[in-house]
């Protein structure tokens, strides 16, 4: 695991970059082949082994979402540009991490970032969209793979965390510089950065992305100019993002020429974009009597589906703080005129659960289940409902029908741990906590299911191989995290 490819890493934190001039030709773009200058590729086994451990160094250290509609929206918008981007298979990763910082990331093996701040200041869903496409040009194009050879001697584990730990800085300055010093007591040093060619690269490669997904290419231009007049209101303290990554009036104006070539249309947001920003917006919020305002003063403003939308935030306040006689007649009301919808149906069954309405909300479940067979976050939360009423063998059989995605989740082996604790086997309950724990970037916890499960009585011999398999890799993997620091 110490080969030089696969340590040749970096993470994207540029979600305004240096922009290409507008005299591009946008008809055809030639995209490079390009790898690590040794001329060593790594393979694809090994970065996503890389990709998946940076993925739990930053789920021990920072927020991430685990809510099943957020996960599956971001989801669905990065799968939708990935499809025509250079490479259409590959396996990326689409998270929000619960920050209100304005920031997006591209990490190893296609782990792509957004933050909620960055969700939230957005206006439209082609902006969020422009990013992402930015993000992911930047794997498309291999720079990550360019960008920090200078850590080869890393082992897996440490350069995993290195990069949670860069990420970190630009979260809270402070932690990023502690771990970093944990992490690499100061043997090791070396800087992320971009080339300005590959920032250009990035960008209009990701404006190409965005026009041929059916995004709007003038979005990324609007966008930089709503965040350089907001640089006006921080003074002095102007988040570092912002230091290192200056919006001026050329970029604004080379990015709008380059969007000006593609031909003029109307891109409406989809309902789900403002969903999801309106439960983001409950999430992030500090005072519940703000966000109830903030909701109900566009109740009588804009198009009936924004006052849908805005109605729909009242009742996740009403929820968020367990106000259920206020939140329940919303959602019916919602989930009655628009049945199609799934997110007013999920909220009342949600409301239901809450109240410990098991019965309810199972029946709700169900129903939605019934009628979006394929839509995996209602499938989650059902799962949450028959686990509620004893229902377990059933959600067992419902957790092994999730999408490979799904299964990928944290969340995912919770309930499959939380399954089989509900059926009495211990051992399987406690084996897949371990891996619950170690998808969250906390080995000695999963060290120590796992010897749980060991104890458990009446352990078969298959069973019994798979969980000293995995003592002796958690082990080995607490080993080499321990000497790094």
């Amino acid at each position: 695991m110490q080969k030089t490819a696969l340590l040749a890493l970096a993470l994207s934190l540029t979600v305004f970059p240096p922009l290409p001039h507008a005299a591009d030709d946008i008809s055809k773009i030639e995209l490079p082949d390009m790898g690590d200058s040794s001329g060593t590729l790594i393979t694809p086994a090994e970065e996503q082994q890389l990709g998946a451990a940076f993925f739990r160094s930053l789920n021990s250290q920072i927020t991430i979402n685990q809510d099943p509609e957020i996960q599956q929206f971001i989801q669905s918008i990065g799968q939708k540009l990935v499809t025509v981007s250079d490479l259409p298979g590959y396996p990326f990763h689409f998270f929000v991490v619960l920050e209100n910082d304005v920031n997006a990331f591209a990490g190893p093996g296609g782990y792509v970032g957004v933050n909620s701040g960055l969700i939230l200041i957005t206006e439209a869903e082609s902006e969020l969209a422009s990013v992402m496409a930015h993000e992911i040009a930047h794997v498309t194009q291999r720079h990550l793979y360019r960008a920090a050879e200078a850590a080869g001697r890393l082992s897996l584990p440490t350069a995993a965390a290195t990069l949670a730990a860069i990420l970190l800085g630009t979260q809270a300055p402070q932690l990023g510089q502690a771990a970093l010093i944990a992490i690499q007591a100061g043997s090791i040093q070396f800087q992320i950065d971009f080339t300005r060619e590959n920032e250009e690269e990035a960008d209009r490669v990701g404006m190409h992305i965005l026009s041929e997904s059916q995004f709007d290419p003038r979005s990324m231009p609007t966008f930089f100019e709503r965040l350089q007049q907001s640089t006006r209101y921080y003074g002095q303290n102007i988040p570092e993002f912002l230091r290192t990554h200056p919006v001026t009036a050329s970029r604004i104006s080379d990015s709008r020429g380059r969007a000006d070539q593609y031909p003029y249309k109307q891109y409406p947001d989809s309902l789900g974009y403002q969903l999801i920003r309106a439960k983001l917006r409950v999430m992030a919020g500090t005072d519940p009597g703000e966000t109830r305002k903030y909701f109900a003063s566009r109740l009588n403003q804009g198009t009936d589906e924004q006052r849908t939308v805005a109605t729909y935030g009242l009742g996740l306040t009403a929820l968020a703080q367990q106000k259920f006689t206020e939140a329940e007649p919303i959602f019916q009301k919602l989930a009655s005129d628009f049945p199609a919808q799934s997110q007013y149906g999920a909220a009342l069954a949600r409301t239901a659960l809450e109240q410990r309405q098991f019965g309810k909300a199972l029946a709700l479940y169900e129903k939605l289940s019934r009628q979006f067979p394929e839509n995996e976050a209602i499938k989650l939360e059902y799962i949450t409902s028959l686990l509620k009423t004893d229902q377990a063998e059933k959600a067992r059989k419902t957790l092994f029908s999730l999408s490979a995605n799904t299964q990928k989740l944290p969340v995912y082996y919770q309930m499959l741990a939380e399954t089989y604790g509900k059926l009495h086997q211990p051992a399987e309950s406690h084996r897949y906590f371990a891996e619950y724990y170690y998808a969250m970037g906390q080995t000695r916890d999963a060290i120590t299911q796992i010897r749980l499960a060991q104890k458990s009585k009446g352990l078969n011999f298959y069973l019994s191989s798979i969980l000293s398999e995995r003592l002796n890799f958690f082990i080995e993997e607490d080993r080499k995290a321990r000497e790094a620091r």
